[in-house]
């Protein structure tokens, strides 16, 4: 597990390093691209993300001290507010297209796209392993499972500031 999420923050770093690159060579196009992002959804989806990386860390917590049904119970809450992150995904992304923003609009946009994107299916496939982990729920899962969704905590709380912030 830890050369996985070793090889997604490299993977991840190097996309937000070819974002910074591509915004220093076409600063006004990104800043132009950039005011059409919500900040308001990507403030939120930060607060959701890192609640859910706290309630992954209480069921850790409460695994080691042999509360199954509570460490399952967070797990599950970790999960809702990861669903919670791709509505709140859906309805950015919803608006994007009806704006006609799409992955060949621009730099800006393709990027953007490729970057949340890839986010994204990380979120579904975090969501997939605190199932497994819920349902094979050794302390040993627990760690493993919650240390890849604490990386997607991780990267989405790079990408919001780079994408959404920093102009």
């Amino acid at each position: 597990m830890w050369i996985l999420i070793l090889s997604e923050l490299a993977v991840f770093g190097a996309f937000l390093m070819g974002f910074a690159g591509a915004r220093l060579a076409a600063p006004d196009l990104f800043a132009e691209a950039q005011a059409q992002l919500s900040r308001v959804y990507g403030g939120l989806n930060t607060l959701v993300l890192v609640t859910s990386g706290w309630f992954a860390a209480l069921a850790v917590r409460n695994r080691a001290e042999g509360a199954v049904r509570r460490a399952r119970m967070w797990l599950g809450a970790a999960s809702v507010l990861g669903a919670v992150f791709l509505a709140v995904k859906v309805l950015e992304y919803g608006e994007k297209i009806s704006a006609g923003l799409g992955l060949e609009t621009n730099t800006f946009w393709t990027l953007y796209w490729l970057i949340t994107g890839f986010h994204a299916l990380h979120v579904v496939a975090g969501i997939g392993i605190l199932a497994l982990v819920s349902w094979k729920s050794s302390l040993e899962n627990l760690e493993t499972g919650t240390a890849f969704w604490h990386m997607v905590d991780l990267i989405w709380v790079l990408i919001y500031p780079v994408l959404y912030l920093i102009r």
